[in-house]
This record gives C-alpha cells, structure tokens and sequence, in this order.
C-alpha cells in the first residue's frame, strides 16, 4: 500500500472528520474555532509588535538613548502582559475542542463498530487489525494532531502576511531569496523523506499493537498457559512480535536521524542567513542594527510559515498514518453492512470484497446483510435468508466456510416448534457450532432459508461469558438495569446451585474478576441463573453444561423443563437425550465428485 500526501489522503481526512463538523455539535464546534482563529489573529498581532520592538531594544541600545530604551521596554513588558493570558487561553480552548471532537468521535465508531455485531464480524471475515487501537489511540491521534495543525497553518498564514510587509519595508531581495528557499526545502523533504515515513509510521503503530494484543491475550488466558507449562512458547512468540516492533522502531528512527539532520542544518542556517545578507548595508551605516533583529525574527517566522511541512514533517506522518487507519476501519464496517450490487463488479472491486473466483457472477452480496439476497442473474442465493416468525426452522440450509471453499453443512431442514425442544449431536467438525451461529445471524456465508422467532433468543455459549461488574450484574446480563428482587435472585442461585457464591464474595454486589475467580463449571451455571432468571421464549445451549458433572446437569435440565422456555441443544453426552423431544444428529456431507 502506499502512504503518501496525495488527494486521497485529503479525501480520507475529509472522510473522516466532516461528520463531527456536521453533526448536532456543530454550532458549538464552529464558535470555538472561529474564537481559536480569533485568537490566532490577536497572538500574530502580539507576535508582531514585539519583534518590532525588540528591534528598538536594540536599536536604543546601540545609539545610547536611555530614553528611548526605557520607552521600549515599558511597551514591550505591556504587549507581553496582554498576550500571554491570550496565549494562555487559546491553548485551553484548543485542547477542549479537540476534547469533544474526540469524544464525538469515539461515540460515532463505537456505535458503528457495535452496531449489529459489526465487532463479531470484523474478526472473523475482515483483514482489519486491532479495532481496540483504531478507536482508542487513533481517533485520539487524528483530533488532537488535525486541530494543531488547523491552528498552525492558521497562525503561518497570519504570520506570513504580518512579517512579509516587515521583511519586504527592510530587505526586498531577502524576502525573495527567502520563498525561494522555504520552497526548495518543503520539496526536497517531501520528495525524500515523505512516501517513507509515513509508510514506516503506519507500520509502526500495527506492530505495537500486535505487540500490545500478544500481551493481553497471555493475562486472558493465564491459567490455561500455566496448565500447560507454554511459558517458553509465549515468551517466544511475544519476544517475536517485540522484536518485530524494533526492527521496524530502528527503520523509523535511521530515517528520522536523516530529517533531523536536515532540520536542523535548514533551521539554524537561518540565524545567520539575514544578518549575513544585511550586514553590507548595517556596516555602510544605511541599516540600524535594530533592523537586523527585527529582519532576523520576521526571516525565521515567515520560514517557519512556509517551511511548515519540513518543521512539522514527523507530527503530519503520524497524523497521515492515522487518517489511514481509521479510514480503513470504517471502510471494513461500511462492508459489513452495505450489500454491494452483483454480478456487475470489476476485478479491482471484487478483490477488495475477498469474493473467491467460483462465486463471481452467481450473486454474492454484500456479507453484513441479512436482507432477503437473491441472485439477480440466474436465481441463485448465496447468503442465507432469515426470516421472522413465531418457530425456528431451517429449510435447505448449506453452510460454508466463510470463504465460500468448503462446506460444513449440506441441505439441513429441521422445526422446532414452541414447547419443543431439539438435542443437536454429532462428531467434532461437522458443524453443530455453526448451524447455531447461522440461527443467531452471526454465520451468513451459505445458502437456504433459516426462520427465527420475533422474541428473544438466549445464547448459552460453551465458555461463558463473564462482563466486568458486581454479581447481580453477572446474574441479570445483558439486561443489567432490570428490577429483581433480591430474594428472587436468591431463589435461582439455590436452583443452580450457586448460594456459596453470596458468603464467598461478601453479597450481590460484590465486585472481582468473575471470569479469574470461578471456574468454568461455576462460570456454567451462572450462564444457566441468566437464563433462569431472563425466561426467554428460545434458548440455544452450545455445549452449555459441558465442564459439569452428570448431577449438576441432570438438576439445570430438570429446572429448564419447568419452565416454558423452547431450547435447542448442542452436547456430546448420551445423558441429554432425555430432556430433548428430538435428536439431529450431524454428518460432514459427502465430497463432490471429481
């Protein structure tokens, strides 16, 4: 990929930060910028005025006028005393905007990346890398580092048009040979260190990430890697992606070395380039040397106004690389959710769908649509169409791989009708796990028709999961903010045999790493309390009672019978057979014919 100041960039910056700017902040977004510009008129002015006078300074000094002198310094010490709240406050109000345009920001990519379980699909049928840091990190980076630089090309531009009437009343040709400079300089960076260095920054902040997520994913799965003695093997792995972050680290800053040493040579030549240029007309006597000062500061601030690139070149990189990334990431969303028209793609934008070549042209759509998909050409479905009503069937159902290559189910057709319930068995491989993700509209990748309940449908997966808060959370989510009684909440522990749980951790609202602290069979039966205590019309069991003895599922079984709940069920054990009115078991369909 390329990663270079191009139009397309401007189209992904634009892309990216329009909807705040467009959004129901707006009015509040746009006073404060335009109370920041403001500002940056009123520092310019400042800015101005006192290099003026820093020439007078010097000029009074050097004709020994202590009048003249004492004169400056008491307008200068005013100046000051005006701009420096000024200063103050523009930089307060710069850090609050960029505050609420990340904050707005943040929102509208979580809603997005939850929306319809966006953050389930990303993982499992997109390239797109550590979403956790896009929306953490990134959108951080891209607020804070656009509205600096929103300023300070504002602040270049006022300080272009201020100094140059300064320079041009001084030194006409030094005002030339100045653009001609400036002009050299921001090319030459751009040409050398700008395709690279943004490319190399982009790399950088996905091997950190991958470094970040390595780590994370040891403390999560701590005690199975402790069972298993793999320390080497993680310290291994994770040393892998360290070093993989140092070697690209080196890259970064052998190329930074390279711009830092061509910063620096460009910047401090200019301490001495104005007065070098003045020095035959101050010696001549045609010059005060006051003017020398004031050319040297007006000289280095029209420099640092049109030299913006080359001084801010390591920021915009940065900035570059995460306009990209989160440019990406809403691209990845925007596939998971708006079907594409087919057949009629061309290859360039079939290849960025991943759409493998067998497909082309039979009506793949896009794959977050769970609208009614049919071929527009030759009356085929390739996605699986869902349904509402009042049972859960599968009618012709194949189930593929997500990349349409192999299948995992074959012409499946079952009912399951309310007060029924349905026992799924089979070997491993052959698919339970995904007729159940096809159900919950989490698998599209196949053909046939599944038709779902309108209510509510509980999942149980086999490793539950475990939310950050106190026991009476665990035991109401997802629907936390419900009103239960206690005595009720009571009542289910006992049936699941979970009232320990009270006195070990102190009440209901005790707060711990539930998912550290209770072991997987504890973990399964907290799921079964939630379904207990929700009453769902449908659940689907997942191997929900897989790490318990025979008496604790015996007893959760005989409770799920009590109730008025339909449940479909995926277990290996003969003792399930019982609570089950129908059995389907699954085989791995036969291979084509050569």
């Amino acid at each position: 990929m390329s990663h270079h100041f191009d139009y397309h960039l401007l189209r992904q910056f634009w892309r990216i930060g329009k909807p705040y700017w467009l959004s129901e902040k707006k009015w509040q977004a746009i006073a404060l910028l335009f109370l920041l510009l403001c500002l940056s008129l009123i520092g310019t002015l400042v800015t101005v005025v006192l290099s003026l006078f820093l020439g007078e300074l010097e000029s009074s000094l050097a004709a020994v006028d202590s009048n003249r002198f004492m004169q400056a310094v008491a307008i200068f010490l005013g100046i000051l005393l005006i701009g420096v709240p000024i200063l103050a406050l523009k930089t307060y109000l710069q850090a609050q905007l960029s505050l609420s345009w990340r904050q707005w920001l943040t929102t509208y990519f979580l809603n997005q990346y939850l929306h319809q379980r966006n953050f389930y699909h990303l993982t499992t049928t997109s390239d797109i890398d550590n979403p956790d840091q896009r929306i953490a990190e990134d959108i951080q980076n891209f607020t804070q580092q656009s509205l600096y630089f929103a300023v300070v090309l504002c602040d270049s531009i006022l300080l272009l048009i201020g100094f140059s009437g300064v320079l041009w009343r001084i030194a006409p040709r030094l005002m030339v040979f100045l653009i001609i400079y400036a002009v050299v300089g921001t090319v030459f960076t751009t040409i050398v260190f700008g395709k690279t260095l943004v490319g190399i920054n982009f790399e950088q902040l996905k091997r950190e990430a991958d470094l970040r997520y390595g780590l994370i994913r040891v403390r999560d799965h701590a005690e199975a890697i402790a069972f298993y003695q793999g320390q080497a093997v993680e310290s291994q792995e994770i040393w892998q992606r360290f070093l993989r972050v140092v070697s690209n680290f080196t890259h970064l800053i052998r190329w930074q070395l390279g711009l830092d040493f061509f910063q620096n040579s460009y910047q401090y030549i200019t301490f001495l380039l104005p007065t070098f240029i003045l020095a035959p007309r101050i010696l001549a006597g045609e010059l005060e040397i006051g003017l020398s000062a004031q050319a040297g500061v007006a000289f280095r601030s029209i420099l640092l106004a049109l030299g913006l690139i080359i001084s801010q070149f390591e920021q915009l990189s940065n900035l570059a690389a995460a306009v990209t990334r989160l440019d990406e990431l809403q691209n990845g969303i925007e596939k998971l959710e708006n079907p594409y028209p087919s057949p009629n793609l061309s290859p360039k934008r079939r290849e960025a769908f991943n759409i493998p070549p067998s497909l082309v042209g039979k009506g793949v759509r896009g794959l977050g649509s769970t609208n009614n998909l049919k071929n527009q050409k030759d009356g085929e479905e390739y996605l699986i169409n869902l349904v509402e009503d009042s049972y859960i069937s599968f009618h012709n159902v194949t189930l593929y791989t997500p990349d349409y290559q192999k299948i995992l189910v074959k012409d499946l057709s079952f009912t399951v009708s309310p007060g029924e319930s349905l026992l799924i068995t089979g070997k491993s491989g052959v698919g339970k796990t995904s007729v159940l993700r096809a159900l919950a509209g989490l698998w599209q990748s196949g053909t046939g028709k599944i038709t779902y309940p309108k209510s509510h449908l509980l999942f149980l997966p086999q490793r539950p999961y475990m939310t950050l808060g106190s026991l009476r959370e665990q035991l109401l989510y997802p629907q936390v903010n419900r009103s239960i009684s206690e005595d009720e909440l009571l009542q289910v522990l006992q049936q699941v045999n979970l009232t320990d749980l009270i006195e070990r951790f102190n009440g209901l609202d005790s707060i711990t790493d539930w998912e550290r602290v209770l072991s997987v069979g504890e973990q399964q039966r907290l799921a079964f309390a939630r379904l207990l205590i929700q009453s769902p019309q449908y659940a689907i069991l997942d191997e929900a009672t897989s790490a318990l003895d025979e008496t604790n599922q015996t007893q959760l079984y005989q409770q799920l019978q009590t109730t008025q709940i339909t449940y479909i069920s995926v277990g290996h054990r003969s003792s399930l057979r019982p609570f089950h009115h129908h059995i389907l078991e699954l085989k791995k369909p036969p291979r084509p014919s050569a």
